[in-house]
């Protein structure tokens, strides 16, 4: 008995820091779902060359990582498949950070343009891990780049 409230104790206490350690760091994203959260260690691609590089010529990626995409500002979206060579989900964020379009199990090399819609972030992940985790239209992006004034999931959330 004296375990259990051992145990208890400690769980409240470490509780709240283990829900905001790395909440918010650019290397990492978390998707908010109707079935909790899921988290990626990400590569940002931020400016045209490293948009345009994407995750070509790669054979391979960890499950728990992607690569995220970050745009100034809103604007229409379209990807492709060019020089891709693993299967990936795409999904398209809007400037609140709001799923707004998943293009699930894009085939790799396939160059037929895959549109998001009007978008401003996007996350690459392995292909089939956004039906297998819940992430659906309507799912939350927290990440630094989102705009805290405008985020729908700001970072200082826990």
């Amino acid at each position: 008995m004296a375990r259990l409230a051992c145990l208890v104790l400690c769980l409240s206490v470490l509780m709240p820091q283990l829900g905001q350690a790395g909440a918010c760091r650019d290397d990492r994203v978390e998707v908010i779902t109707d079935a909790g959260l899921q988290a990626f260690r990400v590569e940002i691609a931020d400016d045209a060359a490293e948009r345009a590089r994407g995750l070509m010529y790669r054979e391979s990626m960890p499950l728990s990582q992607g690569m995220l995409f970050v745009y100034d500002r809103p604007q229409q979206l379209a990807f492709w498949m060019r020089n891709t060579l693993i299967p990936l989900d795409i999904l398209f964020f809007d400037e609140t950070g709001t799923l707004v379009r998943a293009q699930e199990m894009a085939r790799p090399l396939d160059e037929t343009p895959l549109p998001g819609g009007v978008s401003q972030f996007v996350l690459e992940i392995n292909g089939g891990l956004a039906a297998r985790m819940g992430i659906s239209e309507g799912a939350k992006l927290r990440h630094p780049a989102v705009d805290p004034a405008l985020a729908a999931a700001p970072c200082d959330q826990g």
